[in-house]
């Protein structure tokens, strides 16, 4: 049966399907973290030409089940300006030939997220509705590109919002709209979906589980010590970006 969930052995099935159990409670609990975690795991046993689109799927299925579970505390003012960023990111991720040296994109991304973590913070300017677009728009081409956006929208909603919930739950709503174009990039580009789609549904299913686990555990946690691993999340995922970036020019 576990054979039959995708091309995949059996047993590295049923490990992604208890790594999605594990993720989603990460994500649900520490705010960032989970997807970076499980494209790490995908990368390690998957086809190249499945993992972006796969993973994107399973992380529209997990951060669905965490919005509705905190839909009350999204910013809607947040969600709405990111949403179209989203859609001409989407846009230009199906369009786009031409690609930055690889390590460049990951030495950006680790920057920005190291900077909003430790920085001074973001200009208000930043923070309104046009900044909040070119979020949108660049991390959902980031999405569709490397599949690593979610420490990057994670970082800038950190500077938005200033309860625990709100960060968590407006941070899913953006990822829900941004892993969803996924399905119309690499459906354009002739993917797939069907040999995948056992595996994509059990881990969706699992992830529900997490999030459920993940959510009595953030409600544990007081806006202190949320906050601070949060930032220590974000910044250990930025060390790795850079480090991985690094690699990929040479310089490790």
């Amino acid at each position: 049966m576990l054979e039959s969930l995708s091309p995949l052995p059996g047993a590295i099935n049923l490990l992604l399907v208890l790594l999605s159990v594990l993720t989603s409670a990460f994500t649900a609990a520490v705010g960032v973290g989970g997807g970076v975690l499980m494209i790490m795991a995908l990368a390690q046993v998957m086809p190249a030409t499945a993992l972006i689109p796969v993973h994107g799927m399973v992380q529209l299925g997990s951060n669905v089940g965490r919005t509705a579970m905190t839909w009350r505390h999204i910013d809607r003012a947040t969600l709405l300006a990111f949403l179209p960023g989203v859609a001409l990111g989407a846009l230009a991720a199906a369009w786009l030939l031409v690609r930055l040296p690889a390590g460049v994109l990951e030495l950006c991304i680790a920057a920005f997220v190291l900077f909003t973590c430790w920085g001074p913070g973001l200009p208000g300017r930043a923070l309104g509705r046009v900044g909040t677009l070119i979020v949108g728009a660049v991390t959902t081409l980031l999405s569709s590109l490397v599949g690593a956006s979610g420490p990057v929208v994670a970082a800038f909603i950190k500077q938005r919002q200033a309860g625990r919930l709100a960060k968590v739950a407006t941070f899913s709503a953006c990822m829900v709209a941004q892993h969803l174009t996924k399905a119309f990039v690499f459906g354009a580009a002739g993917f797939v979906f069907r040999d995948w789609l056992a595996l994509m549904l059990s881990m969706v299913a699992a992830g529900f589980v997490g999030t459920w686990l993940g959510l009595r555990l953030l409600h544990r946690l007081s806006e202190r010590r949320f906050d601070v691993l949060f930032r220590w999340a974000l910044t250990l995922l930025a060390l790795r970006l850079a480090w991985l970036g690094a690699q990929r020019l040479g310089l490790g």
